[in-house]
């Protein structure tokens, strides 16, 4: 499957901070900007970061139960390699990050078993970081 990357524009209410999250905790590599936009290679995928006022679901966000966790909705994130996932969540861990969701595999022994792991962005944009062992899975019923 050849993918194009997506864009994808978020709202943050204070950009200096969250222009710091995202270059600090994922060493993302910074395209244009402004001082109310910033655009960042987001694995392959451009995100966007642009002032706004605080949401509604920044200030607190809705869940649904999934395999026995309260996952926020909305949420956006990418499909690492196993490894990628895994090393992932090991530096997020060693920078002390706080998990909405501890990274876990989902769905264990299961069609569709998954690793994932959510966190908040410091405007409250909840992430999701996923990988699975076998890729035929994404999609899977």
């Amino acid at each position: 499957m050849n993918l194009s990357p997506f864009h994808l524009a978020i709202p943050v209410y204070d950009v200096a901070l969250a222009r710091a999250f995202y270059n600090d905790v994922f060493g993302l590599e910074e395209g244009r900007s402004s001082d109310n936009w910033v655009d960042f290679n987001f694995f392959g995928h451009q995100l966007v970061i642009h002032g706004h006022p605080k949401t509604p679901g920044q200030e607190s966000a809705h869940t649904n139960p999934v395999d026995g966790h309260d996952v926020p909705v909305p949420h956006f994130g990418v499909l690492l390699e196993w490894d990628e996932w895994e090393a992932l969540a090991e530096r997020l861990k060693a920078q002390g990050i706080e998990f909405v969701i501890e990274p876990y595999v989902r769905f264990k022994g299961q069609v569709g078993e998954q690793a994932t792991m959510f966190l908040l962005d410091p405007c409250g944009n909840a992430l999701e970081f996923k990988a699975f062992k076998d890729k035929s899975q994404i999609f899977a019923k």
